[in-house]
């Protein structure tokens, strides 16, 4: 056989190989057989060029580092579902169901994977694109990096290919990878993922694919977008088999269910075997099978009407505390971490815990010694819940706050239930000030993530904020996980975070009560630093919902020997200290206090909280005596209780509409 020959025909093996590993889980050849082939292709298609096929098993691997992720639109928006947590909840939304329909709906149980959801779109059954939910109306394109994971095909199969399918589900990490992936990281004195979907989607923000490809990531589809087939399914099941037969992999343990009493056995069957799959289960999602039915039911802004998720209760068991640890965090708080002898939970294997804080173990009564009740529920980080006394010998030991940092040694105070350490220029602190300064929501440094801080402190590249901005291309290239484009790409977006404004600054360098949304109450009222440096404390405490240790806080920090190098140092290397005048604030709105619940028609909850904002309003979470209005949406809960006990003003969707149009 010519050696040209033999190119289709390792393709066809390696694509079968794949599909049988993970739609019908039945694998044909070892790993060992398949990365032998693989090889064997590539070099073929090396010496070969004229046959290079953009969907080959070879073109998984060996992609560059891309410079930066793009943020894409939704064709049809991802929304998120509802949660339930009760069978008599499962049991009220089918009774609506029924009415609302006239009729009881057949519908359907599978699994809820607990990794990153993300829509696969194929055109004349190639993969195009490959987007990441993000905040349902766009997401980041992650083309680059799903490529690389064997369970998501290239190409799909069989004769009769849709034109256009975007199938979404869920990218998860298997619970044999993140073990072995902790273990290395153990081995090479790194942070520890704390779970398997925070490793999934870590992965796939590495802006080189390779690093997708040596995690092993799965993919499993569990909806539907945008989709243009003569052939398609009128009912999700019937869906499901069919791309599976395109070759999308699909959970296996789907159940239809023609009432509620088969929807519950169902949920309460599933929860014997989920932690028997590898890989992480939170729950079963429920929906009406028919898509004629889930068209009519439609969608709240958020989430489908059509679909409910019932989401397990924690997972608990017992072991034994062996030791108390204390992370300093980036205002210098103090955390308690448990170490214990490993316990299987919820599918992974744990051995460390939150102990919250210290006035929280002494109301338990938690000691080193003691045999603990640890709970884990999906993605929440596990907890001791409670020690057992009756298991005492006598050789347990009460916890003592460090009088101590953990890390630099200096003095720790207690404010609280909290304990801080108060020396400035800790350096546990200022690792994780640089993690913060960086994330979206404060500077919005894209590629700056904790491993590549993590370098950057550990190689002394960066010992102050303002030495982010002078670093260069040739700092970054010697650091792991870089290349020419990566790094600068890093550079690029280090260099665009300085026009950021001043309330992100304030948000970001991480002073202490001073968030994101109080920067911004500062930054109206104080347009640059030094007008900022000028105001006095009673100036503070005169702004919108700022009390007295807030302004007492801000102003030490901003005239203290550290603050005002910080900012000199800003300055220097040409951060923006100052805030553009929004001359859309409107005085219906401005210095008003106001919360949304409830789920809103015409509204995204993220873009309404912006507009307020930029009126001259502060959103916050929880209703108080503080709070002047309440915008209420559908199934308001709690909070317009709230509300209407104290008296404050509720707004509906018609009144806001009408009160933004003013």
């Amino acid at each position: 056989m010519e050696s040209a020959d033999r190119i289709p025909e390792l393709r066809k093996l390696l694509d079968g190989a794949n599909y049988a590993y993970y739609v019908d889980a039945d694998p044909l050849m070892p790993d060992s057989e398949y990365d032998k082939l693989l090889r064997e292709l590539i070099d073929l298609e090396e010496t070969h060029p004229e046959h290079f096929d953009k969907t080959s098993p070879s073109q998984r691997v060996g992609g560059e580092p891309i410079s930066a992720f793009e943020s894409v639109a939704h064709r049809i928006p991802m929304q998120s579902i509802d949660n339930t947590y009760t069978v008599e909840d499962i049991c009220g939304w089918y009774d609506r169901m029924c009415d609302l329909l006239s009729e009881p709906p057949i519908c359907t149980c599978d699994p809820k994977i607990d990794g990153v959801a993300i829509s696969l779109r194929y055109e004349d059954g190639v993969l195009l694109q490959a987007i990441t939910r993000g905040d349902g109306e766009r997401g980041d394109d992650v083309t680059a990096q799903v490529r690389s994971i064997r369970s998501v095909p290239l190409r799909l199969r069989g004769e009769f290919i849709p034109a256009v399918i975007e199938v979404r589900g869920e990218i998860y990490m298997p619970n044999a990878s993140f073990d072995k992936i902790n273990e290395e990281r153990k081995a090479q004195g790194d942070q520890l993922f704390a779970n398997a979907r925070n490793a999934t989607a870590g992965t796939l923000k590495s802006l080189d694919p390779k690093t997708v490809s040596e995690r092993n990531l799965a993919f499993l589809c569990h909806g539907r977008g945008e989709v243009n087939w003569n052939d398609e399914p009128d009912t999700w099941h019937e869906f499901v088999a069919a791309v599976k037969k395109l070759g999308i992999p699909v959970a296996d343990q789907l159940v239809v269910c023609h009432s509620a009493q088969q929807i519950t056995e169902a949920v309460e069957s599933f929860e014997e075997q989920k932690n028997d799959l590898g890989f992480g289960i939170d729950g079963m999602v429920i929906r009406v099978d028919s898509f004629g039915s889930q068209t009519k039911l439609g969608s709240t802004a958020k989430s489908p009407r059509w679909c409910i998720a019932f989401k397990y209760p924690a997972e608990q068991g017992k072991t034994l505390l062996t030791k108390v640890d204390w992370q300093v965090g980036k205002n210098g708080t103090l955390t308690p971490r448990a170490t214990m002898n490993p316990i299987f939970l919820a599918g992974t294997t744990v051995q460390h815990a939150t102990l919250h804080n210290i006035d929280e173990i002494h109301r338990k009564d938690i000691r080193v010694g003691d045999l603990v009740v640890v709970e884990k529920a999906g993605e929440i980080i596990p907890q001791v819940v409670s020690s057992i006394p009756s298991a005492r010998d006598g050789a347990q030991e009460k916890t003592a706050p460090p009088v101590m940092c953990p890390v630099c040694e200096g003095p720790v105070e207690k404010e609280g239930p909290k304990l801080y350490c108060v020396n400035p220029e800790c350096p546990a602190q200022f690792r994780e000030k640089v993690k913060w300064f960086a994330a979206r929501d404060q500077m919005d440094i894209d590629g700056l993530g904790e491993k590549v801080v993590d370098q950057l402190v550990d190689a002394g590249l960066v010992h102050h904020f303002a030495d982010l901005y002078t670093l260069t291309k040739d700092d970054l290239l010697p650091l792991e996980g870089f290349a020419e484009k990566s790094a600068v790409a890093l550079v690029d977006a280090i260099e665009d975070s300085k026009t950021r404004g001043l309330a992100r600054v304030l948000s970001g360098v991480g002073i202490r009560l001073v968030g994101r949304a109080t920067a911004k109450t500062i930054a109206r009222v104080y347009s640059n630093l030094d007008l900022l440096q000028q105001a006095t404390v009673d100036d503070f405490v005169s702004l919108h919902d700022f009390g007295l240790i807030t302004a007492e806080t801000l102003h030490k920090a901003i005239h203290s020997k550290q603050g005002q190098e910080l900012f000199h140092k800003l300055a220097e290397v040409g951060v923006v200290l100052s805030q553009e005048q929004n001359a859309t604030v409107d005085p219906a709105f401005a210095n008003k206090t106001m919360v949304i619940t409830g789920t809103l028609a015409q509204w995204e909850r993220k873009a309404l909280t912006e507009e307020l904002e930029k009126r001259g309003a502060k959103v916050t979470g929880s209703v108080s005596k503080k709070t002047d209005v309440v915008i209420a949406g559908e199934s308001a809960g709690s909070k317009l209780k709230k509300a209407n006990d104290l008296g404050i003003e509720v707004w509906d969707e018609e009144q806001l509409a009408a009160r933004l149009s003013l």
